[in-house]
């Protein structure tokens, strides 16, 4: 019988997601969607500056999560915005270099809870509510046309450095009760 671990920590989780993926891989070569994928997603894991932890990449999105000492609200807020220039700087030099428009952007969803990891072979998983939750909320209805970031109010009350903005109520949505409350929606 397998070791019960019962080790859990508090942290954050963020995931930057490609709005736009399944139309883009539907209507683009496969070839060519690959290799504009694996740089879009390249410039997101190089932007890097908080050295979060990479749990997987999941097609079109990379989940990060980072134990402990995490980031302040306005680092937290630096860093998606150099992921995101840094992802729009790669969507113009791959539209240039392949003479073709890349209809892609960008989503972030910020969250903070208690997760833990369990182990199969060589990979890693992340476990526990806020993770289901921060997948929950890139499943919205609250901003039509990315780019934007979501910050949940579990992960602004974590930091004590609120920003002045009300709690976002989501308009519609598929099973409410998974997702947390929105604290602050930042638009890039």
């Amino acid at each position: 019988m397998r070791e019960l671990i019962t080790q859990y920590e508090t942290g954050m989780v963020m995931i930057p997601d490609i709005s736009g993926f399944t139309d883009f891989v539907i209507s683009t070569n496969m070839f060519i969607g690959k290799y504009i994928t694996e740089n879009l997603l390249k410039s997101i894991i190089d932007s890097n500056n908080l050295f979060l932890e990479v749990s997987e990449i999941e097609g079109d999105a990379v989940l990060f999560y980072k134990y402990r000492k995490i980031p302040s609200f306005d680092n937290a807020l630096t860093q998606i915005e150099v992921m995101y220039d840094n992802f729009k700087k790669e969507v113009a030099r791959l539209s240039l270099q392949l003479a073709m428009e890349i209809p892609l952007s960008l989503k972030i969803i910020v969250h903070y809870g208690i997760f833990t990891k369990y182990k199969i072979g060589r990979f890693e998983k992340l476990y526990g509510a806020p993770i289901v939750e921060a997948h929950k909320m890139l499943k919205n209805h609250i901003a039509k046309f990315p780019p934007y970031a979501l910050f949940s109010d579990a992960f602004l009350k974590a930091n004590f450095e609120q920003p002045a903005k009300a709690t976002i109520e989501y308009d519609t949505c598929d099973n409410c009760m998974y997702l947390p409350e929105i604290g602050y929606i930042h638009y890039l």
